[in-house]
């Protein structure tokens, strides 16, 4: 079917105030961009004052009006609504990624918008899918190696798409930072016999995300000046 030239449909959460960076937020492969994750992401990062624009690819947003599943579009179509996403939310400064899948496509877009002139000054991921499930060996890393923007990633430790050992193991660029998540899934959720909340893990992960997209802003004041 084909997918619309236009911007993707904004659902955006902000402060009272003008926020000083935007954080575009794109859902995971199974699921919309008003799950109770993303919804907890988006207005816990606007009560930190940030702008948060969430949007869902045209497979997504299909699955709203028609009967049956969508499979996901395949990554050009990811990819461009990605573009069009992020020419949509111009002038920035803006931040880029999102859950899993969404995170993974702003990732592998970043270094060349900021290349081609676009307002991003960071990429942020929340569960990135280093490999299938169940599949190590089909890792999704090379070109974290060489990574320019400045990233944050919020992983939980045993997430079965890359938990923290096998991380370890990786090469990621000096601009990517993690944050883990303690005894977190692909959710960033522990078990209970940890003695931890989903609700926990989801804050503390809001206060990293907080404090980089904070960094963001003081290192763009400084260019500046």
């Amino acid at each position: 079917m084909p997918h619309s030239q236009n911007p993707p449909e904004f659902l955006v959460d902000a402060p009272a105030r003008p926020a000083p960076l935007t954080f575009a937020f794109a859902h995971g492969a199974g699921a919309p961009m008003d799950t109770p994750f993303m919804s907890f992401f988006a207005t816990g990062l606007a009560a930190h004052g940030w702008r948060v624009v969430r949007f869902e690819f045209p497979y997504m947003a299909r699955r709203r009006s028609e009967s049956g599943r969508s499979p996901p579009d395949r990554q050009p179509v990811l990819l461009e609504t990605w573009q069009r996403a992020i020419a949509a939310l111009e002038p920035g400064p803006l931040v880029i990624g999102g859950k899993s899948m969404g995170g993974r496509m702003a990732s592998l877009i970043a270094d060349e918008a900021r290349e081609g002139g676009a307002s991003v000054v960071g990429l942020a991921c929340l569960g990135y899918p280093f490999h299938p499930t169940g599949k190590p060996e089909r890792l999704r890393t090379d070109h974290l190696a060489t990574l320019r923007t400045p990233c944050l990633i919020c992983q939980g430790t045993r997430d079965p798409l890359g938990n923290a050992e096998e991380i370890a193991g990786y090469e990621l660029a000096a601009s990517i930072r993690l944050h883990w998540a303690a005894d977190g899934d692909h959710h960033l959720a522990p078990r209970k016999a940890s003695g931890r909340t989903a609700e926990q893990n989801w804050t503390e992960a809001v206060e990293a995300l907080d404090s980089f997209f904070g960094s963001l802003t003081m290192i763009r004041s400084t260019s500046k000046g």
